[in-house]
């Protein structure tokens, strides 16, 4: 089944541009100061920090606080980050695709997923994650260990929650010369709530359809003018669409800010979370689509298919002003993991529709993250030339412990590993687990010394670049313990970045930039080495960007990039041996991503955009990937748009539409999930100054549709309508 689609070119770039620009080039002159009056009143997490009380204030991209009084003042549109890049940098002078999910948008949307904050990233789309997992699938690529919070990975499997979070920033194209190996088609990184010496005091309670029950709380204020602390918390017990499906999650998050002298902040954190919840593996395709039955329909057995995470995670930040422009950060985060689950799943179903085979197993995985990042950033000017550099040392330490179990069918027979049920009643208790001849039980440690230096160069008012290069040096230690085999591999891949910007005035910029990326042989989750592919190099990702970003307004923004994401050292089986296998390129993705976020008027704001992917297997990669198919979960076209308009101080409404195109949940391409159009509304009114309630409707035209897959028989259908109504408290 091949789905055909206009082939994408570079060459649509000038016209695209000339189409960005156009109404801009007409600007009075007199408009091209405003940019810097403009980032002076942006709020961003960092400057929530008690960074605040040792930054000079003489610099452009270091801002003074700013606190968000009311609904009306909301904005979408964010004008600077420090992720990218690792030093304060305005977005439009970021070489790179980015988007940025705020916590208004994250807010008024009522969101409680990466899912929900995935629809409003071009060029991301989420993919199921067999039912216990986060998984994001970005320019082509999915990845369960893209995942960062605060800049340092966070990559176990499993579902993050935004009760702490201030924003959620997706960096899109190959990001490894910042956060080392992985990051081949993008990352996700969380940027948390933090300390500060203004009060918060804020809670939400949130109730809704299928039981929907959520309460949030984020509390804090300064102790002395030394020392400042913030409490964000949340609990919540939740049923689901799906039949037996149920979510209870709670989570806590102190965090304390110290003044340290006059030229030393630290910021200490400690966050301990838990989520439990039925591992729904969604419902099987029959000839080449989704199986029709009903969207609450649960295949497998929902009491027997649990899933459970816990995280304990602490953190110390600590910024210096060494003085004469130089200052020093170092950033230290120890997590501790336990990830569980167990499902019983469906696989193929039979010829005439009447009965499904189930399949089960469970997993357990242990990891203890310790990272440790050093930065050093300085200026100098030489010949009316400006650098910032930044030098950095990064270290980390995963240990990493991973049990496997596969589900026996005792009423089949004794090893029986699937059973066939009536599509009519598809549920199955007769299941028992243990460990397979090839079940996994490895022991791992994995190691990473990463040494990057960058330099952000301004040769005049027009023209900017930023070179970067990091090294790193990546040993797994690898135990099989069901064998007794153990592996030792290091790879020391270099990656670098480069981009140039040409500003044609102050609020746009026009960039091209080029970045690799490495994905190592030890896999997302540092448990796919073995005896035969520790020899291969990893996996490279070659991104080439061209893009555009304008700043129409102090809160409104527009941005487009086209983009080539090249993959090789794709390890195959050799056609002329099959007892050998050799690297080849194995898939590209071209692309246009458009976004706008920020106000249109007073009192109307927006976050959308749209994402064209034409990503394919390039060689042939086995039966199942052959050259010329189509990327498993990725659509051509998809698009989102989200509207609030504030009638006054008291009302405010907004409305949303989420479009995805067809996709193929495998490469095979051998069955096709169609596109849909979903429409979300919301209606809120502020009590008092102190009060505001919030309705949401989701899929408001009851539309069945499936919102994600995991492969050709786990496919998850979308929600029906639904409803929350939310209470928020603000002192």
């Amino acid at each position: 089944m091949q789905r055909t689609t206009p082939r994408f070119a570079l060459a649509t770039l000038p016209a695209l541009l000339a189409l960005i620009s156009f109404p801009a080039l007409a600007q009075n002159n007199s408009t091209t100061n405003t940019a810097t009056t403009n980032t002076a009143t942006t709020n961003t997490a960092t400057t929530n920090t008690a960074t605040n009380a040792t930054t000079n204030s003489t610099q452009e991209t270091k801002l003074p606080e700013v606190q968000v009084l009311g609904a009306s003042e909301q904005k979408y549109a964010t004008k600077i980050s420090g992720t990218a890049t690792k030093t304060d940098t305005l977005l439009r002078d970021t070489p790179q695709s980015i988007t940025v999910v705020t916590k208004e948008l994250i807010k008024d949307q009522a969101m409680q997923s990466m899912a929900d904050a995935i629809r409003y990233v071009p060029g991301v789309v989420t993919a199921q994650g067999e039912g216990n997992r986060d998984t994001a699938v970005f320019r082509g690529n999915s990845s369960t260990g893209d995942f960062f919070v605060d800049g340092i990975r966070d990559d176990v499997q499993y579902y993050r929650d935004f009760y702490n979070i201030e924003s959620v920033e997706a960096l899109k194209g190959s990001n490894a010369m910042i956060f080392g190996r992985g990051g081949s088609g993008g990352i996700i990184n969380r940027v948390t709530k933090q300390a500060q010496w203004s009060p918060v005091r804020e809670a939400s309670i949130t109730i809704g359809s299928w039981s929907n029950r959520r309460a949030t709380a984020d509390i804090g204020q300064a102790i002395d003018q030394n020392m400042a602390f913030r409490v964000t918390g949340m609990v919540e017990n939740s049923d689901s669409y799906r039949n037996g499906v149920n979510i209870k999650r709670s989570g806590v998050n102190p965090t304390f800010a110290i003044r340290a002298g006059q030229d030393t902040s630290i910021v200490l954190g400690y966050e301990h979370f838990k989520d439990d919840r039925t591992a729904d593996r969604g419902i099987p395709s029959y000839q080449g689509k989704a199986l029709n039955v009903n969207s609450s329909v649960f295949f497998g057995n929902a009491a027997l298919s649990p899933t459970s995470s816990r995280v304990d995670a602490f953190t110390a930040l600590i910024d210096h002003d060494l003085g004469n422009g130089f200052s020093l950060r170092n950033r230290t985060r120890y997590a501790d993991y336990d990830k569980f689950y167990q499902n019983i799943f469906s696989g193929a179903v039979n010829s005439t529709a009447t009965s499904v085979a189930l399949s089960a197993y469970n997993n357990a995985t242990q990891r203890k993250n310790l990272f440790n990042q050093t930065d050093l950033t300085f200026d100098i000017q030489s010949g009316g030339i400006k650098h910032k550099i930044l030098t950095g040392l990064e270290l980390g330490q995963q240990t990493t412990d991973n049990l496997r179990n596969t589900g026996y069918f005792p009423t089949v027979s004794a090893n029986a590993t699937s059973i066939t049920v009536p599509i009519s009643n598809p549920i199955t208790s007769s299941v028992v687990f243990r460990p397979s001849a090839t079940d996994a039980n490895n022991h791992g440690v994995a190691t990473t010394v990463g040494v990057y230096v960058q330099d952000q160069i301004e040769f005049s008012p027009n023209w900017q670049a930023i070179v970067g290069l990091r090294r790193d040096s990546f040993g797994v230690d690898f135990t099989n313990n069901r064998t007794g085999d153990k592996i030792e591999i290091t790879d020391t891949p270099v990656s670098p970045r480069a981009g140039l910007i040409y500003k044609p005035f102050t609020e746009m910029s026009l960039y091209a930039s080029y970045s690799l990326a490495f994905a190592p042989r030890a896999g997302d989750q540092l448990a796919s080495l073995t005896a035969s592919n520790k020899a291969f190099d990893p996996e490279k990702f070659k991104n080439f960007e061209l893009g555009a970003k304008w700043d129409v307004s102090r809160d409104l923004s527009l941005s487009a990039a086209v983009y080539q994401l090249d993959r090789s050292n794709v390890a195959i089986a050799d056609p002329t041996d099959s007892t050998k296998s050799i690297l080849i390129d194995g898939q590209r993705t071209q692309g246009l991503e458009l976004a706008v976020n920020g106000k249109l008027a007073e009192g109307w704001s927006v976050m959308g955009g749209y994402a064209y992917q034409d990503a394919k297997i390039t060689r042939t990669l086995s039966s199942t990937a052959l050259a010329g198919a189509t990327l498993a979960q990725v659509p051509t076209h998809s698009a989102s748009l989200w509207n609030r308009y504030d009638v006054n101080s008291q009302w405010g409404f907004a409305a949303g539409i989420v479009y995805r195109g067809a996709i193929y949940p495998s490469t095979d391409n051998t069955v096709e999930l169609p596109g849909f159009t979903r429409v979300d509304a919301a209606l809120y009114y502020a009590w008092d100054k102190n009060i505001q309630v919030q309705l949401n409707v989701e899929n408001l035209a009851d539309k069945k549709y499936y919102a994600s897959a995991n492969s050709n028989n786990n496919i998850t259908p979308g929600s029906p309508r639904a409803v929350k109504l939310g209470i928020n408290f603000k002192y």
